[in-house]
């Protein structure tokens, strides 16, 4: 008798930590760990009464098709998840946060066009993901970045177009990833990705089956022989424009930037403005070509060619003036100090205060000049405006010329 109640005691002690559902066959490996195979029992959900204790769960070749936030409450020591060949389409956020302890999940050949990138942030031991064969469309930038232990990445066979810059960045372990057969756009946006296929030593299995589907010009070519010609960054070089035409009468002073941009696609131009008083960003052009102003910001005027005019310029504007060139390629910019000034003779002035400083041959800056690009040091401009008066010997009246402006360039960089 009593041996027999041993036995039920044992069997009592033993019974949650070998718990497991109907549908399952549970087993212990030689190594200690839990084994809960679910696999091919058409299963349409996971189920219930899994053992805290269980370390490997395979689901594979079922019917599920959601997961939900307390999916897998019960196996919370869970290393190995397999959910492949499923019929998932849907993963609630919070599903996989608390399974701290995975090392391989595989959720391939299932309808997944949404996933709880943010779960993966907890999972910083995950080392084997299978995504592929799936219906994803877009990943975020930072979808893996918290993935220190990742060493193999499965995304073939999904729905990519593209594929944000940087995101296989911060992956010190990856050695294997798999992006074939996705319908890239090869447009200049996955330029990045020729080069990092060029210089990483990650084996990106099937590069050849990474094809372009468009632009037409690409079709059916791989996305590392993108020419190189077809993505260039930008380039870009301020030049100031001045307001002085003996043929226009100017009711005030008005400083002109011209903002010249190259690159391949053609760069969008942006401006930034730094004042004492404001910060401003105008992100394309703000002056319809009849003429008028489609934004708030009336006191930048900006021109689709690159042109930036500011009307009756004044010790509020002063500040720092950076014109931007973005393409899908990168970014350039090129700023510069506008400060303003009065003198009987400016030029002479500026340069009795700074020997350095330089009044572009002795002249003034007419419609078109540059800053001068193999200076050095700070990027400064000084504006003078100085109306002149003088008195008629008849009367003594009073004649108002013009203001009138000059720039002078203190060893300035303008172009970039």
């Amino acid at each position: 008798m009593r041996p027999l109640l041993c036995c039920l005691g044992l069997a009592a002690l033993l019974g949650p930590c070998l718990a497991c559902p109907s549908a399952c066959s549970c087993s212990t490996k030689k190594n200690g760990r839990l084994l809960a195979e679910c696999a091919y029992k058409d299963l349409q959900e996971v189920p219930e009464g899994l053992s805290s204790n269980v370390t490997i769960l395979t689901l594979s070749a079922n019917r599920i098709s959601r997961l939900g936030q307390g999916s897998f409450a019960e196996v919370p020591e869970v290393q190995s998840l397999w959910l492949g060949y499923n019929q998932i389409g849907v993963v609630e956020p919070g599903t996989f946060a608390l399974l701290v302890h995975l090392k391989n999940l595989d959720l391939s050949h299932n309808k997944i066009t949404d996933f709880p990138w943010q779960d993966l942030r907890n999972l910083s031991g995950l080392q084997i993901l299978k995504m592929n064969n799936n219906r994803l469309a877009g990943l975020p930038r930072d979808a893996f970045h918290f993935l220190k232990d990742l060493r193999s990445l499965w995304l073939n066979d999904n729905e990519l177009t593209t594929l944000a810059e940087g995101t296989f960045d911060n992956l010190p372990s990856l050695s294997q990833l798999q992006i074939f057969n996705n319908p890239f756009n090869c447009s200049c946006k996955v330029f990045w990705l020729k080069k990092w296929t060029e210089n990483t030593s990650v084996s990106v299995t099937k590069g050849g089956s990474t094809l372009c589907v468009a632009p037409s010009r690409l079709k059916g070519r791989a996305v590392t022989d993108i020419p190189d010609h077809h993505c260039v960054a930008p380039s870009v070089q301020l030049t100031y424009l001045s307001n002085l035409d003996n043929t226009i009468m100017y009711d005030g002073l008005t400083l002109t930037l011209h903002c010249s941009v190259a690159g391949s696609p053609l760069p969008e131009i942006r401006w930034k403005i730094q004042t004492s008083g404001r910060r401003v960003e105008i992100n394309g052009p703000n002056v319809a070509r009849d003429g008028n102003i489609k934004q708030s910001q009336e006191r930048f005027l900006v021109f689709k060619n690159g042109t930036m005019a500011i009307p009756n310029f004044s010790k509020e504007d002063e500040g720092i003036y950076t014109c931007l060139a973005v393409n899908d390629v990168g970014m350039r910019d090129v700023s510069v100090n506008v400060a303003l000034a009065g003198s009987e003779n400016p030029a002479e002035d500026l340069l009795r205060d700074d020997p350095q400083a330089s009044h572009l041959g002795g002249r003034n800056c007419y419609k078109g000049d540059e800053m001068d690009p193999s200076g050095v040091g700070e990027k400064l401009v000084i504006v003078y405006h100085m109306p002149r008066e003088s008195k008629s010997r008849a009367g003594g009246a009073v004649l108002q010329v013009h203001p009138w402006t000059l720039l002078l360039a203190l060893g300035i960089v303008l172009c970039c």
